[in-house]
């Protein structure tokens, strides 16, 4: 897939971010990881990011980071684009997405390089060194330690023709509002703040219409009935469900750090698809709020 392909691939469609599974010593569960993704084949998402944030990226080995990238390859070749996360410091980057593009991912989610605080010129750097070490598409995560700005991405766009996405995690309408009027169609723009549908349509009303579900990973069939009614102005249905369900999810998140993650996977193994825990330093939910989630999701009936 050309990175131009994977653009129009981005623009449309619900995005998904599976989790990763682990058994109960915590190692990699490869045979599980496949049976989720097969799960999860029908409902229709149009491209799914395996070994991202809420496939706890940050846990994984190197050794485990291929292993779960050529399941997820393998599971879903010809049916389903597999965009593979990547990230850490600029060599350890680049190797991950060398890695990626020797196995076969149609391009790779750049995540923040963690922890310490970058200039400008600094991430430009970094993202370039990225963009220029494969051939494949390459999309940026704007969110934590990594905070572009427009003149920054339009000096990265000008530099690297492969780079044709950006997830945006900051949730600042001022500055994604600038983003997009200053880079125009340049770009596939993705929604990428926790809980997504929450702000699905505000980012909608600012020239970012797709976004990537993490409920999508326990409640498939609410997830695409939210995009779908999202996608066609359906203000209704996408009311009822945030009012009935992803507000008071929210507030159950929110009591943890680090939960963003933890619920996710509460909730996979309230429906019957569990992923394992969560690795360290994650925790995770107590067993009162894994009961308060499972009433939550009951209200939804079959997904």
């Amino acid at each position: 897939m050309s990175p131009q392909e994977l653009k129009s691939v981005l623009q449309a469609g619900l995005l998904s971010f599976p989790l990763t599974d682990f058994d109960s010593q915590l190692r990699f569960a490869p045979k599980p990881y496949a049976e989720r993704l097969e799960w999860l084949q029908p409902y229709g998402a149009s491209a799914l990011f395996a070994a991202g944030g809420t496939g706890e990226f940050f846990s994984l080995e190197p050794g485990e980071y291929s292993e779960v990238i050529k399941v997820a390859l393998d599971t879903c070749r010809g049916r389903t684009p597999i965009i593979a996360g990547a990230g850490g410091g600029t060599s350890l980057a680049i190797k991950y997405a060398q890695e990626a593009e020797r196995l076969g991912a149609q391009g790779i989610l750049l995540l923040p390089h963690y922890l310490t605080e970058a200039s400008q010129a600094g991430l430009i750097a970094h993202v370039e060194a990225v963009c220029k070490s494969v051939k494949f598409g390459v999309t940026v995560y704007n969110r934590g330690a990594c905070k572009l700005t427009p003149e920054s991405l339009l000096v990265l766009a000008e530099r690297c023709p492969n780079l044709i996405g950006l997830k945006d995690g900051l949730g600042d309408i001022e500055k994604f509002v600038a983003i997009r009027q200053t880079l125009g169609e340049r770009f596939a723009y993705l929604g990428g703040l926790p809980t997504a549908e929450l702000f699905a349509g505000a980012y909608k009303a600012m020239g970012c219409p797709v976004y990537s579900s993490a409920v999508f990973n326990f409640i498939p069939k609410t997830a695409m009935e939210f995009y779908n009614a999202h996608a066609a102005g359906d203000t209704i249905t996408c009311d009822r469900l945030i009012r009935d369900f992803f507000l008071p999810y929210i507030a159950l998140r929110n009591k943890g750090e680090g939960y963003a993650v933890s619920i996710v996977k509460a909730g996979a193994t309230l429906v019957g698809h569990s992923a394992g825990p969560v690795r360290p330093p994650l925790s995770d939910l107590l067993p009162a709020e894994v009961d308060q989630l499972g009433a939550l999701i009951s209200k939804l009936g079959p997904q």
